[in-house]
């Protein structure tokens, strides 16, 4: 039987790469898609996956990718991200909206496109990496809370609507992981990233890759659909255990 296939967007680092090499190590043949290709190309070389140049934000970039697939049974929606920490009455308009596109608008664009190849597989996987923000809210973080609220709407949507079709909706919502999310949400501001995992042991990238690759590899009839996972050190979005005391975001 040929291997199946898994496609992870926003696979260049981070939880993309690592879910991608996850589901390497599982035998499925893996396509991996970014805006940085040269990054994309050193984790297909490091892990045994095919690269391939991709924007989720853009319909055509997306159709360009899923011509190059004739078969499809994962579809992990990972990328996106957040820009800034304004508060609603100062927020940056442009970074709303990529926040907006990049997380809610790329999943739809890849999940459209790719749908037929996931229902004729005859037991397709969609995979929806939200985020502890899209159940819950905190001062700043206005715009990806809005982006992953409604991401994870739409996942539960697609649940409801592929009722009786041979595909699962899974949604993964991490907590707190030590990647470069911090890093580009302060515009590589690296000193200000830091500051976030400082005192705490954060989850990194291998755990959500072993969430995704738990809940996609149990039977066909089994759907998982929904996993949140924090570090122990964290028990809300606004909520932390730092540097030995207990830290709430107000």
């Amino acid at each position: 039987m040929d291997s199946k296939v898994a496609v992870v967007t926003g696979a260049s680092s981070g939880i993309g790469a690592a879910t991608a090499q996850a589901l390497c190590q599982h035998g499925y043949q893996v396509y991996i898609g970014a805006r940085r290709i040269d990054l994309l190309n050193e984790v297909a070389n490091t892990i045994g996956a095919t690269a391939y140049y991709l924007d989720v934000t853009d319909t055509d970039s997306v159709a360009e990718f899923a011509s190059k697939l004739d078969r499809v049974d994962v579809l992990v929606n990972n990328a996106g991200g957040a820009l800034g920490m304004e508060l609603v009455s100062e927020a940056d308009n442009d970074n709303w909206r990529w926040m907006y596109d990049a997380n809610v608008m790329g999943s739809l664009y890849m999940t459209k496109s790719l749908l037929p190849r996931l229902e004729a597989s005859g037991d397709g996987c969609i995979v929806f990496v939200t985020s502890v923000a899209g159940r819950q809210v905190y001062p700043g973080g206005g715009g990806y809370i809005a982006a992953k609220h409604a991401e994870r709407a739409m996942a539960r949507t697609l649940r409801l609507e592929l009722l009786g079709k041979p595909i699962r909706v899974i949604d993964i919502a991490p907590g707190m992981v030590e990647t470069d999310f911090s890093l580009v949400r302060f515009g590589g501001d690296a000193e200000r990233a830091a500051r976030v995992y400082e005192g705490i042991i954060a989850l990194d990238a291998k755990d959500v890759a072993d969430a995704v690759c738990w809940a996609v590899t149990r039977p066909s009839h089994v759907n998982i659909d929904e996993i949140v996972l924090m570090p122990r050190d964290q028990s809300s979005a606004r909520d932390v255990y730092r540097n030995g005391r207990v830290e709430r975001r107000s």
